[in-house]
C-alpha cells in the first residue's frame, strides 16, 4: 500500500446506536424525506434550462495505491454554472416556495416554467426570500430568486471570502455581512425575517423551521438518482464516505439509499472538519450538540457548530460512523486531485469537496481504522465531490503549496482569506 498523504491524527467513531436496524420508514424518517418526494424535485430540476448530469469519474490509481477496488467520485463542479451541489437545493427550495404560494393566492399551482416566464410576477416580487450561507448556499438561493423573480437578501460571516460574496451579489441578491461564525449568521436572518416578514430559505432546520430545509434536502437527492443511473452494473458501492456540514446532504444521500435499497445499502460514514465536527459531537453525546469557537477551517462550507435537527433524525440511525479530519490533510488531497499522481484524471476539488475522500484515505493507512471501517481489497467507495473552485484564489493557493508549507489549520484558513 502506498502513502497517498501524510499519515495524520484523525478520529473515527464508529456509530454506538443501532443502525439501519429497522424499516426506513419508522420514526416518520419517510415525512422528510422520500423517494417519491424526490421524484416531484427531479421532474422539476431536470426541466430548468442548463440541466445536465455531472460526472461520475472513477478514481481507480488512488484506489489501486490504498489497496481497494474501486473509487467513484461525482463531480458537482459543473452543476447549473454554480460550481456546486448546493445548486439543487437552495434553488429548488425557492421554486417550491413560490410556487405554494402562488397556489395559495389563485388555487393555480405553476411550474418552474411558469415562474421564470414571470406569469405570476405580481405575486412573486412581492416576496423577499432570505438565507445565512457559508458561500454555496446563498448561491444557490440568489439563482434560484433571481431566476423564479423575486427578491433576495444574504447573510454571511466573517469567515465568507470575498470572492463567494461576489459570487452571490452576481445573481442580484443583497449581501450583509454579520459579525461571528455560520452559527450567529443563521440566528441574525432569523430574527430580521421574523421582523420583516421574509421567508427564510436555510439549509438547517432548528425547533419550529422544519419545511424548507426539507425541500433543500430532497433537491440533493438528483444526485443520488443520477450516481445509480451511472454507476456500472458490477460495481454496487460497499461504502460511502461523505461531507457533514449541518448533515443536509449525508442525510439526503443516507436516506435514499436506506429507503431503496434497505439492509443492502453501503456501510455510510460522514466526515467533518476537526475544527467543526458538530455531527460527531452530536453521535457522541447521543443528542444534537453545539461545537462552539470561531469554526476556522478551509472547509467553509463545512464550518457549521450546529447539526440540522431533520437530517439528525435521519443520520442518528442511518449512519455507520463519523469522522473528524484535519485542514492539513483536506489540503494535500486538494492538491493530489490536482496533480494526479496515480494516472487518474485530473480533477478540480474545492476545499469542502475533499472532506470524504480525506477521511477514506486516512482510515485506509490505519490498521485498526481500516478493520473497523471493514475496507479491503473488494471495496468499492462512493464519494461526493461537492465543489470546484468555488473561489478560484483560495484553491490555487492551496494547489501551489509544496508538502513543507502544509503546517496549521489555523495558518492554512487564514491565509485562504488573505488571498481572497
Amino acid at each position: 500500500m502506498k502513502q497517498v498523504i501524510s499519515e495524520r491524527s484523525f478520529r473515527l467513531l464508529m456509530n454506538p446506536r443501532p443502525v439501519r436496524s429497522e424499516g426506513y420508514a419508522k420514526r416518520s424518517r419517510s415525512k422528510i424525506l422520500c423517494l417519491s418526494d424526490l421524484a416531484r424535485a427531479k421532474q422539476e430540476i431536470t426541466s430548468w434550462p442548463g440541466y445536465e448530469a455531472t460526472a461520475l469519474r472513477s478514481l481507480n490509481g488512488i484506489a489501486r495505491a490504498i489497496g481497494i477496488k474501486a473509487i467513484f467520485y461525482k463531480d458537482e463542479g459543473a452543476r447549473f454554472g454554480l460550481g456546486s451541489f448546493k445548486a439543487l437545493g437552495g434553488a429548488y427550495a425557492v421554486a417550491t416556495l413560490l410556487q405554494s404560494e402562488v397556489h395559495r393566492q389563485t388555487g393555480a399551482y405553476p411550474s418552474s416554467s411558469d415562474l421564470s416566464d414571470r406569469k405570476f410576477r405580481s405575486i412573486t416580487s412581492k416576496l423577499t426570500v432570505a438565507c445565512a450561507t457559508d458561500g454555496n448556499h446563498g448561491r444557490s438561493v440568489a439563482w434560484g430568486a433571481s431566476m423564479f423573480g423575486c427578491r433576495c437578501i444574504i447573510y454571511v460571516h466573517a469567515h465568507v471570502s470575498q470572492a463567494r460574496r461576489d459570487a452571490i451579489k452576481a445573481y442580484g441578491a443583497e449581501v450583509r455581512a454579520v459579525h461571528g461564525n455560520y452559527d450567529d449568521s443563521v440566528r441574525q436572518v432569523a430574527r430580521d425575517a421574523a421582523q420583516h416578514d421574509w421567508r427564510i430559505v436555510s439549509d438547517t432546520s432548528y425547533e419550529g423551521y422544519t419545511d424548507i430545509p426539507r425541500h433543500v434536502m430532497q433537491g440533493y437527492g438528483v444526485m443520488a438518482d443520477e450516481i445509480f443511473a451511472q454507476m456500472p452494473r458490477d460495481s454496487f458501492p460497499t461504502h460511502v464516505f461523505i461531507q457533514g456540514g449541518v448533515g443536509g446532504l449525508a442525510a439526503s444521500i443516507c436516506s435514499y439509499l436506506w429507503e431503496k435499497f434497505d439492509e443492502k445499502a453501503p456501510s455510510i460514514f460522514v466526515v467533518e472538519p476537526d475544527k467543526a465536527p458538530c455531527i460527531l459531537a452530536s453521535a457522541e453525546a447521543g443528542r444534537p450538540t453545539t461545537v462552539k469557537g470561531d469554526l476556522n477551517t478551509i472547509m467553509a462550507g463545512l464550518a457549521c457548530g450546529e447539526v440540522s435537527l431533520l437530517a439528525w433524525s435521519i443520520l442518528e440511525r442511518g449512519v455507520d460512523g463519523f469522522l473528524a479530519v484535519s485542514d492539513e490533510s483536506a489540503a494535500e488531497t486538494i492538491k493530489l486531485l490536482a496533480d494526479a499522481p496515480f494516472r487518474d484524471v485530473p480533477v478540480v476539488a474545492g476545499e469542502s469537496a475533499v472532506a470524504g475522500l480525506t477521511g477514506l484515505l486516512l482510515a485506509a493507512r490505519d490498521d485498526d481504522a481500516r478493520q473497523q471501517v471493514r475496507l479491503d481489497e473488494n471495496s468499492i467507495i462512493l464519494l461526493i465531490g461537492t465543489e470546484g473552485a468555488t473561489d478560484p484564489s483560495v484553491y490555487q493557493s492551496l494547489v501551489d503549496r509544496s508538502p513543507d508549507e502544509v503546517s496549521g489549520a489555523d495558518k492554512l484558513a487564514s491565509t485562504a482569506r488573505r488571498v481572497s
